[in-house]
């Protein structure tokens, strides 16, 4: 007698078992579930509040999301539906990929907790956005001439989902404050300018504070994205270098 298997735990393994009721379906509870964490963070969110926020009890709800972790998989889905891809047309794949980072970053910005849970979102991965999301990028660099280029993906990725996980968590940080990033950081850099003044390398760096901390920002993220793709570049086979 054959083991018995248990289900995977995901909303894309599963065919959903019911239709859409008309005045509750699946894509109102993602996108209400999207407006919560957007607004008030991943502790926030339980079936119980959501099932609140849309005038219906946490069993309406699960007809269409059986768990919370189902429900995290459609919102990390939906959110990459805002990422642009260039075409693998585009002419210059440099310039294609630093658009779609560039998308990618602003989005996990628009939605600060996306590139922290992208670890834990179970198999988010399959989702029909992130799917396509995958695919474009795959055919931009195949288009390019790269040998593998899932590696080439996985590179920038971890570099884009690296910065904006940090950029995100910072920019929450300043929201619970109240005050706008320059006044944040004008009240906090008097203590950041005494912890690194017995520290040579560190000290000019907390001279003075930034006038546009978004300029700053923005700078930060287009030079570690260009030293990437520089290495990247590298790897093509028409540079003479051997691939990844």
């Amino acid at each position: 007698m054959a083991a018995k298997t248990n289900p995977i735990p995901s909303v894309w393994a599963r065919q959903q078992s019911e239709p859409d009721q008309p005045t509750l379906s699946r894509a109102a509870i993602v996108r209400e579930a999207i407006a919560m964490l957007d607004a008030e963070g991943i502790e926030a969110l339980s079936m119980r509040k959501l099932g609140a926020r849309l005038n219906a009890g946490a069993t309406s709800l699960y007809r269409h999301v059986a768990t919370k972790d189902e429900l995290m998989e459609l919102a990390v889905d939906e959110a990459f539906a805002e990422i642009a891809v260039p075409s693998a047309g585009s002419p210059d794949w440099r310039a294609a990929t630093t658009e779609a980072a560039r998308s990618f970053r602003a989005t996990a910005l628009r939605h600060p907790w996306l590139a922290s849970v992208l670890g834990q979102a179970g198999l988010a991965y399959l989702g029909p956005n992130l799917m396509s999301f995958s695919e474009r990028l795959a055919a931009l660099f195949t288009a390019a001439g790269f040998p593998e280029p899932s590696r080439a993906i996985d590179t920038v990725l971890s570099y884009v989902i690296g910065m904006s996980t940090t950029e995100a968590a910072w920019l929450t940080t300043v929201a619970r404050s109240g005050e706008t990033e320059a006044a944040f950081i004008a009240r906090l850099m008097p203590a950041a300018q005494r912890a690194a003044a017995d520290h040579e390398h560190l000290a000019g760096s907390y001279a003075a504070a930034a006038p546009n901390p978004a300029e700053v920002r923005n700078d930060k993220f287009a030079y570690g994205l260009d030293v990437v793709l520089d290495g990247l570049a590298m790897r093509l086979p028409n540079q003479g270098s051997p691939s990844a």
